[in-house]
């Protein structure tokens, strides 16, 4: 079974030369480390307050990690960690009609794994293996966050944002599941993504949406080849490269770093509009602009400069040590 292992060395996710399985052997191995937590005073005036510190370095960003949620704290892993992954560009293309992720309107998500001992594998044509984990929410709740990008109106000169546009905001519409860290480079997704979109319009109201959480846009990119219904035909992402790290404080959990790589889905459906003007009456409307309800096989998303970190660890314990040794 391939596993992440705490590595010293950077590891090209393409490298030709490395036997199959040899960049994903052994399983998850970690010793214990103590618990560590830090936290900064601050004078205000009379009295000190309290400023919360983070993590930094290899950990940034993992501030809200749900370390002792029950799921993570669960003694029945066999391992647990904390994802990153920042989206830096991209393009969403519903029919004929194609909606670009600037590199200036990153999209992050951020989340908790744990994968119990024996718990779900999935196994490749060419042998490699990877671990599917479960997600936990992180502290703040905040899962996926971004921009709002501003979405011209088919048919209409696009002059007054939020009048000639819809400004669209991507939101969850049910957790992240099955995530595959080790399924990059190969024709299986990374995980499972359920988005709504949320289109605000002076005339649509506040409650226009494509997908619910009822009927969600479900995306599932993979950085290999994919396997659309018609018309779409197969197109390939790109793994990026792949970094393998030790703890710089001596703890015993692996950091991998995939950077730079490119996550493609065209197999998706897009569900009809709900919830546009009173009582859903401008619902047809959008439909009929952006051609929705769109069947499977017309539909493509594709994220590019996808950098992700996971930190991972068979003990909570010491991940939290980690994690916690990194603050300022």
């Amino acid at each position: 079974m391939s596993t992440l292992s705490p590595v010293p060395a950077t590891l090209g996710a393409c490298d030709a030369a490395a036997p199959n399985g040899s960049r994903r052997s052994g399983r998850l191995r970690t010793a214990a480390a103590a618990l560590g937590a830090g936290s900064l005073l601050a004078a205000l005036g009379a009295a000190p307050a309290s400023a919360a510190s983070a993590p930094t370095g290899l950990y940034t960003g993992m501030g809200t990690c749900p370390l002792s949620s029950s799921a993570l704290q669960d003694p029945n892993n066999g391992a647990v960690g904390c994802v990153v992954a920042v989206v830096n560009g991209g393009s969403f293309t519903i029919g004929s009609h194609v909606v670009t992720i600037p590199a200036s309107s990153p999209v992050t998500t951020k989340f908790g794994v744990y994968w119990p001992n024996n718990g779900p594998t999935a196994t490749f044509p060419d042998g490699n293996s990877t671990e599917i984990f479960s997600t936990v929410a992180p502290t703040d709740g905040k899962e996926l966050t971004a921009a709002p990008l501003d979405v011209p109106i088919p048919g209409i000169a696009n002059f007054w944002p939020g009048v000639t546009s819809a400004i669209t905001q991507i939101e969850l519409a049910g957790p992240i599941t099955d995530f595959a860290p080790l399924a990059a480079g190969e024709s299986y997704p990374v995980f499972k993504l359920p988005i709504k979109l949320h289109l605000e319009n002076a005339f649509l109201g506040p409650n226009c949406y494509v997908g619910s959480n009822s009927a969600p846009i479900v995306l599932q990119p993979t950085t290999g080849t994919t396997t659309p219904p018609p018309p779409n035909k197969p197109i390939t992402g790109d793994p990026g490269s792949i970094n393998f790290n030790n703890d710089p404080n001596g703890f015993s959990d692996a950091i991998v770093g995939f950077t730079g790589a490119t996550l493609v889905d065209n197999s998706l459906s897009v569900p009809g509009a709900n919830g546009c003007g009173p009582l859903g009456a401008f619902n047809w409307i959008v439909n009929l602009l952006f051609g929705l309800p769109s069947a499977a096989g017309n539909n493509t998303v594709t994220f590019t400069g996808v950098n992700t970190t996971l930190a991972v660890d068979t003990d909570i314990k010491d991940l939290t040590g980690a994690i916690a040794a990194s603050e300022q």
